[in-house]
């Protein structure tokens, strides 16, 4: 019994010029073509076109899938293969980070920079280690605790509502010397206080790295705008003279 390319297109669910092409590149072609040069396909070629749709189902490209079809080596084509898709899943994670971080800095500014993001994604050629900063225990806490913009994390979420918080302050010409950014100093006081598990003299060492803009950058760390950082410690001021 043999099926026509239309029939055989509509058996299997593939549309009828995925057949033909597949008859052009010899992938899956008829055992019989009749006059006017009418493709008919017998129940060898279907299996054949079974194992094509299965193996495309496995993301492989159609040149491998000629090399499995031609009898060789399906083990060594499958490897090679699952390589390529563990690259291709790091590159996924790594652009799902990207967008994250996206995501968070337009919730944090309202817009996108392109020099900010470049930033994040490019690591500039010279990086300053962090071991100029901090002990290796210390940055272990850091690396662990600190907020980052590419995770969606309850710690990244407070900090960002917090300067978000600041920046409103800013925006509605709030004083520094208010109650609003006395109540903000003291979220700010407990959520440094989960960060740096209390270490006050890592919390300070720490604020002096995200006061400057070029060892935040060397550190690849987003910069913290200037009207934020002026804000924060103009508030911190007032508090400590009254």
């Amino acid at each position: 019994m043999y099926l026509t390319s239309g029939e055989l297109a509509k058996r299997f669910k593939v549309s009828l010029r995925t057949i033909r092409y597949y008859d052009q590149i010899g992938l899956v072609r008829p055992s019989k073509v009749g006059e006017g040069g009418k493709r008919f396909y017998s129940g060898e070629d279907c299996l054949m076109l079974e194992k094509v749709i299965l193996l495309k189902s496995l993301a492989l490209p159609l040149e491998e899938i000629k090399l499995v079809m031609d009898k060789q080596s399906i083990e060594s084509i499958l490897l090679a293969h699952k390589s390529y898709l563990e690259e291709q899943a790091v590159n996924i994670q790594s652009s799902i980070t990207h967008t994250v971080s996206l995501l968070n800095i337009h919730k944090l500014e309202g817009n996108i920079h392109w020099e900010d993001l470049l930033a994040l994604t490019v690591k500039p050629e010279k990086n300053r280690s962090w071991n100029a900063f901090f002990t290796d225990e210390e940055q272990e806490v850091l690396q662990g605790r600190l907020p980052k913009l590419e995770e969606d994390t309850l710690s990244t979420q407070k900090w960002m509502n917090l300067v978000r918080r600041i920046q409103l302050c800013i925006q509605d010409n709030i004083s520094p010397a208010s109650e609003h950014a006395k109540l903000i100093l003291e979220d700010m006081d407990i959520l440094s206080e989960e960060t740096f598990l209390g270490d006050q003299d890592l919390m300070d060492r720490f604020w002096e790295v995200r006061r400057s803009s070029q060892l935040s950058n060397e550190l690849n760390l987003y910069p913290i705008k200037q009207e934020i950082i002026d804000f924060i410690e103009q508030a911190f001021a007032f508090i400590q003279e009254t």
